[in-house]
């Protein structure tokens, strides 16, 4: 066995010379053989060889006790220690969480902060060959996503160095016969025997009946799992790519657009996963209850031939399709009112909630006419001026069209994003006259001019 090992290590380039390994180790048989075999490369590789241990308090004095076990085998082995009891129970309730997710985020925490303390190279974990091919068919089982099912990475990036699995070559069996040989006497946890946690049911039941079929399933699956790793890696590199060409990107308000077309000139199979690449990025957590269907939907919205769609996925994501773009964010809390309304003086200046700004002036004559500066006469209109968002009913006419239009129409007439339409500052007269649709309509006041002083507006966007 130990020269399997040896030989996958090699292969997959999982160790260095004068490394500092991490081992984390929980006292059963997969870690404390994972030690010792390490422990036994010492001398050849010149490593550094710390054991990590956790207690996550969720089987009482058991737990305890391992963690006394891992320390007392440190002692004799003189390999270095560092335990700790993490309040796994106390952070689920606070947060919310599984009790598997939640103990995987603390331990994972503590992890990264003793690979910062020791400037380690590499955090080394015990799972072995059953681990994979359970972890692949229980994905395989509960996922419709192709880039689920590569199981478990032999390598992978975590903070300072890498976490590595030299044990994946290997069964569990394998390493019970390890422990025996070399006279290893581990914790046993009973919770492992329990058929109702989802893996201990693939391993008690399912993974028997492939080993009957294929007694060397573990390498199979193994080289499966490689393969589909490499192939994954290289899409999500492309996926990468894909989105830094299309997208434009909103970071402080966690939203994400781009353009339809751009989009889906890419393949079907980089279009999926930059897909996934968003959602990774904007919940910190996966949703369970986001699945193969909401891709569906996604895909479905960029095919639909209306032009405002939105629709709404798990923690209040909304997918919004705008004309020719798609819009990812998250909706307001449903206390948030984004309506205002001001009085404008003249002179005098306004400011908006997005930073924006108005600026009233009175001047003897017309200036340059532009898309960001209004005039009227002063006898023209009623005042004070105000400046508000839209309201339902509204109205405005001007000079050639016939009758008057809802500002809703106008919005979709020049393709306003729904998002912005809530928010959009709308100029008016005291007598609730709409004036100017700042930036895209101008008002034709029905009152005639005795060619009285002029007002002048002048808006500034808050982002120029």
């Amino acid at each position: 066995m130990e020269k399997k090992i040896l030989s996958f290590i090699k292969e997959n380039r999982l160790l260095t010379m004068n490394a500092t390994v991490l081992v984390g180790v929980s006292g059963g048989p997969d870690s404390m053989a994972l030690l010792h075999f390490l422990h036994g490369l010492k001398e050849e590789w010149q490593l550094e060889i710390i054991a990590i241990s956790i207690d996550h308090q969720l089987r009482g004095e058991e737990s305890s006790e391992d963690l006394h076990y891992v320390k007392e085998v440190c002692r004799q082995w003189n390999i270095p220690f560092v335990g700790t009891s993490l309040d796994v129970p106390a952070y689920k309730e606070e947060e919310h969480l599984g009790t598997q997710i939640a103990a995987r985020k603390l331990r994972y925490a503590f992890f990264a902060e003793k690979m910062e303390e020791y400037q380690a190279s590499y955090l080394a974990l015990g799972h072995h060959g059953d681990d994979q091919v359970e972890t692949m068919l229980m994905e395989f089982v509960r996922s419709a996503s192709s880039n689920t099912l590569s199981g478990i990475p032999v390598k992978r990036k975590f903070s300072t160095g890498a976490i590595i699995r030299p044990f994946l070559c290997v069964t569990k069996q394998e390493l019970e016969a390890y422990c025996a040989v070399k006279q290893i006497t581990p914790r046993i946890d009973p919770s492992n025997n329990e058929t109702t946690y989802t893996r201990n049911y693939f391993r008690k039941e399912v993974l028997p009946l492939l080993k009957d079929k294929n007694s060397n399933i573990h390498t199979t699956m193994q080289h499966l799992s490689k393969t589909l790793q490499e192939d994954e890696d290289f899409l999500q590199a492309e996926a990468k790519k894909l989105l830094k060409s299309v997208m434009g990107t909103d970071l402080s308000n966690k939203g994400f657009e781009f353009e339809i077309n751009s989009f889906e000139q890419y393949p079907r199979a980089l279009q999926r996963r930059a897909f996934h690449l968003i959602l990774n990025y904007l919940y910190e957590d996966l949703p369970k209850n986001l699945s193969y269907v909401h891709e569906a939907h996604f895909f479905s919205l960029l095919q639909s031939e209306r032009s405002n769609v939105q629709i709404d996925f798990p923690l209040h994501l909304k997918l919004e399709k705008s004309y020719a773009n798609i819009r990812f964010y998250f909706a307001p809390d449903e206390e948030r009112n984004d309506a205002y309304h001001k009085i404008m003086d003249i002179p005098g200046k306004v400011i908006l909630p997005d930073g924006s700004a108005v600026t009233a002036t009175t001047v003897d004559k017309l200036a340059v006419k532009d898309e960001l500066t209004y005039f009227c006469s002063m006898d023209q209109v009623a005042l004070p001026l105000h400046i508000r968002t839209r309201q339902f009913g509204d109205k405005m006419r001007w000079k050639g069209l016939k009758g008057s239009k809802k500002v809703k129409d106008i919005f979709i007439d020049a393709k306003i994003p729904r998002n912005e339409r809530d928010t959009w500052p709308i100029v008016t007269d005291n007598n609730g006259e709409i004036l100017w649709l700042i930036g895209l309509k101008k008002g034709n006041p029905e009152r005639k001019s005795n060619n009285a002083s002029y007002i002048q507006l002048y808006y500034e966007n808050g982002n120029m």
